[in-house]
């Protein structure tokens, strides 16, 4: 079977410190709260999580508080035999908050454009409104 995969790239500006960033994408209970959905997470590295009701699952690579977290992300959706992606969120403070800097590697080429969309719709907007508040 051949594997066609595609890279993601997003740089985002979320008005918060790096460290409720990290926080709120890595705690499952506010991970809920501003996605709307079910999250769990057991923070540590080898840890697994799920977000969106279950809809995305995966394990903890590496986790450096306010700096970085990296994961084994997949979805339920994921096509049959993929192995699964490599999802890593970078955090550095700027002027108006954090900018978050994501590569998704080895995402399924078929599902690589709804993904891309899918950080803005679910993920950026909701986290930028979550931290208005």
């Amino acid at each position: 079977m051949e594997f066609k995969f595609k890279t993601l790239k997003q740089k985002v500006v979320i008005p918060a410190e790096p460290e409720q960033i990290y926080e709120a994408i890595i705690d499952g209970k506010k991970h809920s709260e501003f996605t709307g959905s079910k999250a769990t997470s057991d923070s540590k590295i080898g840890g697994k999580f799920t977000a969106w009701d279950g809809y995305i699952f995966g394990k903890h690579l590496e986790l450096e508080k306010g700096k970085k977290i990296v994961q084994e992300w997949s979805t339920t959706e994921w096509p049959k035999g993929y192995p699964p992606s490599i999802f890593e969120l970078k955090f550095k403070k700027v002027q108006g908050g954090t900018e978050i800097e994501m590569v998704h590697s080895k995402v399924p080429e078929e599902q690589a454009s709804d993904y891309d969309q899918g950080w803005i719709d679910y993920y950026w907007t909701p986290l930028k409104e979550y931290f208005k508040k």
